[in-house]
């Protein structure tokens, strides 16, 4: 499959990258990498990348996106990456490309491309971006295989998960042959302000535990509104506030959105995957998202996570 994108790649001169939004680590690093080898290898082709804008992780260089016009897509290659579910995709644009390529290491939700390279055996879809320049011979630009190893560090929890395989640490050496300090990743990803330790605190004081393993946190519009921080910090950045919980083997994190309420589910015991899906969402057996209609629908998925325990 590796080689079938290869030659798929060579067959367009021009290229557009999209990825999900409200776009993670991981997300950014597979785009940014990507785009980086493709230009690094067929410098003469034309490679755009699209979506939302990323706060957090915009201090990966060059990820700040392009903006295109629609008639950029006709006759041209567009990749959707680290993106299972076509909710998810940030930009609906890709529809209208002549070829589309879908890679991704999230559990199977729905086919959406052309072609699909779904593999989860990576951690991570950088360690995928990663393993396939290894395999195809394409050569890496420092800021391709920093790109890279950023996404592989946010999605393994900086190799903690149990997701980490010897596969990763071959995919991670190889992108480190590449000339780029990794203190610049650390210092930018762990070295928090202290309005965000100060955010971090008043999660702490906000779980709430129930009768099973289960524990969550709630946030209704207005807090999130008070809070002043984006929703990325709120939502995901603040559910493994309860990821080091004695007797705690799910987690969730509930957070109000204008149209919705955003979930973001974890475990370090049991496959959650299945409920997420349920709620229209998807990603991994242990780390998983959705986002459902009211506090109600939250409620509702919250049981079910309690069911699984049982």
């Amino acid at each position: 499959m590796f080689n079938k994108i290869k030659e798929t790649i060579e067959k367009y001169d021009r290229i557009i990258i999209h990825r999900h939004s409200n776009p993670d680590g991981d997300a950014i690093g597979s785009q940014v990498g990507l785009k980086h080898i493709i230009k690094t290898n067929y410098p003469e082709k034309e490679v755009y990348t699209v979506g939302d804008a990323s706060k957090r992780y915009g201090f990966i260089e060059d990820s700040t996106t392009d903006t295109i016009p629609d008639e950029y897509y006709k006759g041209a290659l567009a990749f959707v990456l680290d993106t299972s579910a076509v909710s998810l995709i940030s930009d609906e644009r890709y529809k209208t490309a002549d070829t589309v390529i879908k890679m991704d290491h999230h559990l199977f939700t729905e086919k959406y491309a052309d072609i699909e390279l779904i593999d989860t055996s990576f951690e991570s879809c950088c360690g995928l971006i990663g393993m396939f320049a290894m395999q195809t011979g394409l050569k890496l630009s420092p800021t391709a295989a920093k790109a890279l190893y950023t996404g592989m560090i946010t999605d393994s929890g900086r190799f903690r998960y149990d997701s980490t395989s010897a596969q990763t640490f071959r995919v991670a050496s190889f992108l480190m042959e590449q000339k780029f300090n990794t203190n610049d990743i650390y210092a930018n990803l762990y070295a928090d302000e202290l309005p965000f330790i100060q955010l971090r605190a008043k999660f702490v004081l906000k779980i709430t535990l129930t009768d099973a393993p289960v524990s969550y946190i709630y946030t209704t519009l207005d807090e999130a509104k008070s809070y002043g921080a984006d929703t990325f910090t709120i939502s995901r950045g603040m559910v493994n506030t309860m990821g080091d919980i004695k007797g705690i083997d799910i987690w969730v994190n509930f957070t109000e959105i204008e149209n919705g309420v955003l979930c973001e589910l974890r475990s370090n015991k049991y496959n959650i995957n299945p409920v997420a899906v349920k709620y229209g969402g998807g990603g991994h057996q242990k780390a998983s998202g959705a986002t459902v209609k009211d506090r109600a629908e939250a409620m509702a998925m919250l049981n079910d996570l309690i069911a699984l325990t049982k």
